[in-house]
């Protein structure tokens, strides 16, 4: 029974490569904000909203904001990627995939055990997510 209780606690192997995921993808993310961040502020490559205009900009509304500076909205900011302060964008998109790329992990470990409710779960909560952020519902952060 003791055998049996300290194999139930263990973490599966899908759960160990998760957590590895996990902690590698933050960890780029963050190297990949640092570095960018640096890009911006060097002005290696140019901003598309100058700096000494930030502060100008800073309290105004998201469609205020927007219009003044030029800003692209939703998934604009793509085309953009050459400009230092949107090339910080990316450590972000890494950090916000992190959970999509880590519940793929699962699902491939819940088909081998044949767990079907929990990978209808997963199945469904890579869904959610994605189609949150895609912006084809109209809402949310973009």
């Amino acid at each position: 029974m003791n055998t049996q209780n300290d194999q139930a606690l263990k973490p599966s192997r899908e759960q160990i490569i998760y957590a590895n995921l996990l902690i590698i993808g933050v960890w780029a993310g963050i190297f990949i904000l640092v570095t960018t961040y640096a890009i911006y502020l060097t002005e290696i490559l140019p901003p598309h909203v100058e700096l000494s205009m930030i502060p100008k900009v800073w309290g105004k509304g998201v469609d205020e904001f927007l219009e003044i500076t030029h800003s692209p909205h939703g998934w604009g900011w793509v085309s953009l990627l050459g400009k230092g302060d949107f090339l910080n964008y990316l450590g972000f998109v890494l950090l916000a995939m992190m959970t999509i790329i880590c519940y793929l992990v699962l699902v491939r470990g819940y088909v081998r055990q044949k767990n079907w409710i929990f990978l209808a779960i997963a199945i469904l909560e890579i869904i959610v997510l994605s189609v949150a952020a895609s912006g084809i519902l109209g809402s949310g952060g973009h």
